[in-house]
């Protein structure tokens, strides 16, 4: 029992599993405690299985469908033009490019939509490349910063078998570093998941998530609110699970 309390300790699958269970339990006790009286913190869990039953009545599974392949359009796009920026930044030419795109993660949301709104007519477009623009300043922050990680020593054992420089770039950027890049790319994907929510109010008519919540934060009926919390944190993590599941098996000697 002592050694839950200490750090780099070793507790095995069984203490893991008892551990993630006592958590969960813990929560479910406390949503329990706070959702009763007249004034409560959150709704009850029978008003949240109302909301649920609710939204599926209205359409649930065609709107998660519909914030998929928005999801969906926007990573293609994104993951194309920060690959295809990192990995030609090891030209001195392109680097520039690359390294001020990593720092337009600075950059308000409410700035880009404005500017958006001006060059995009189309209002389900102007919501693809507002995820686009998000992931794509992360992702590029994160793949560079894979590349300079890479040791010297991979450089030098390349040349020493005498690759040319583009031979270099495929064989230990490309190649080398493909596992990194499906990792990278699923710890940046939960940016554009998350800011979802948010990009999809800008075009009610077009559904999705976010139509879902606005409309339910509208009429205050948090129980529907909370369900949707669940659904769209079920959704990503088993989007995340899915990445993680495809990198360890096409990348089984992965060091990640």
């Amino acid at each position: 029992m002592k050694k839950i309390f200490k750090p780099f300790e070793d507790i095995g699958d069984r203490g893991r599993y008892m551990i993630v269970f006592f958590w969960i339990a813990l929560v479910l006790a406390f949503w329990f405690a706070s959702s009763m009286g007249e004034k409560h913190l959150f709704p009850s869990p029978g008003q949240v299985f109302t909301g649920f039953a609710e939204l599926y009545s209205e359409g649930l599974v065609v709107h998660v469908f519909s914030s998929l392949w928005l999801c969906l359009k926007a990573i293609v796009i994104a993951v194309g033009i920060s690959l295809t920026l990192t990995y030609f930044s090891t030209v001195p030419l392109v680097k520039p490019i690359a390294e001020a795109l990593g720092r337009m993660r600075y950059l308000p949301l409410t700035g880009i939509t404005f500017y958006m709104a001006i060059l995009i007519s189309d209002a389900r477009a102007m919501q693809v490349w507002v995820l686009v623009v998000f992931m794509s300043t992360y992702l590029t922050t994160s793949l560079l910063s894979m590349i300079s990680a890479i040791p010297n020593e991979e450089f030098d054992h390349a040349r020493s078998l005498k690759c040319n420089r583009w031979e270099v770039l495929w064989e230990v950027v490309v190649k080398g570093r493909f596992d990194y890049v499906i990792e990278v790319i699923r710890q940046n994907l939960a940016i554009v998941w998350m800011m979802l929510v948010t990009v999809e109010s800008i075009l009610v008519a077009a559904g999705g998530l976010g139509f879902l919540i606005k409309n339910s934060d509208k009429f205050m009926n948090h129980g529907r609110i909370i369900a949707l919390q669940i659904v769209i944190l079920g959704v990503g993590l088993s989007i995340d699970f899915a990445l993680n599941f495809l990198r360890k098996a096409f990348f089984r000697y992965s060091k990640i």
